[in-house]
């Protein structure tokens, strides 16, 4: 069996970073994810340093681990045009969740409009070198699989592999695992796990997987609709989940769930739930 992530869920910044780190630890969290900034609005976020180094500190001290998520509107497949925004957009994240301590920068994989789905790619690959480019901290670019809402795109392990390989800068740039994703693009067929585990083998996705989010799926396999479920409560189930997550090729640092709290306003039988599987 793998070693167990630190394991948590998504949390508001409402008053600040260091807020939010001890929300999830009094909550029982061992890891947490938050918004950088309005998840609405690719407008840049001074990076409010005392705030961030409160947080830093706190997550040091008690051992949490951190993830950041880009804006919604974060698109890496736009064109020339929408291209700067992105990347100054993705450069304030990452500095952003470096002053916080945090592993990293969760971005889906983008989607492009078109009959050129080569462009499209290379706008992808295009906007990480631009904003991986003297990026010299530690929080890296994760790059998240798609659930096929917008197509097809992004939706693969394949894909995600190899806009990576073909990067100037791999060795800044993870991956971010979504089983709901998967489960609706899919990818990934409970009743046959070991396939899914064995073709992220082969192509190497295990190796550079950083975290997981853990979200169960409103609708059945292959629905290419993207709607979280809380853990156990959904078309995957806590078995299909847990078969997935203690294989012993995925190691990731931190796995987040982004659903509904419970009723006391925290993830707690969840956790617990995940806590016992490892």
């Amino acid at each position: 069996m793998n070693s167990k992530p630190a394991i948590g869920s998504h949390v508001s910044i409402r008053g600040g970073f260091g807020k939010a780190a001890r929300f999830a630890w009094e909550s029982g969290a061992t890891g947490f994810q938050y918004f950088p900034k309005n998840p609405r609005s690719l407008k840049i976020k001074p990076v409010n340093r005392r705030d961030a180094e409160d947080c830093a500190v706190f997550c040091r001290e008690k051992g949490l681990k951190s993830i950041a998520h880009t804006p919604y509107p974060t698109n890496m497949g736009a064109n020339s045009n929408g291209r700067s925004i992105t990347v100054l957009s993705l450069r304030n994240d990452l500095e952003i969740a470096e002053a916080c301590g945090s592993l990293g920068i969760v971005v889906h994989f983008g989607h492009f409009q078109g009959t050129e789905p080569l462009q499209g790619y290379q706008n992808i690959i295009q906007c990480m070198n631009e904003t991986l480019d003297s990026w010299e901290g530690r929080a890296k670019l994760l790059i998240e699989n798609q659930a096929g809402t917008s197509g097809s795109t992004g939706t693969t392990l394949e894909e995600l592999v190899k806009v990576r390989e073909l990067s100037r800068y791999p060795e800044k740039i993870g991956f971010c695992f979504d089983t709901c994703h998967a489960f609706a693009a899919g990818i990934w067929n409970p009743s046959d796990t070991g396939e899914l585990i064995k073709r992220g083998q082969a192509l190497g996705y295990w190796d550079d997987l950083e975290a997981v989010h853990l979200n169960d799926s409103l609708h059945p396999f292959a629905s290419g609709r993207d709607r979280h479920a809380v853990i156990g409560k959904g078309y995957i189930g806590n078995e299909g989940l847990r078969s997935l997550l203690t294989a012993e090729q995925l190691c990731p640092e931190i796995m987040v769930m982004e659903t509904e709290t419970g009723a006391d306003g925290t993830y707690r039988n969840e956790m617990d739930t995940v806590n016992s599987w490892y």
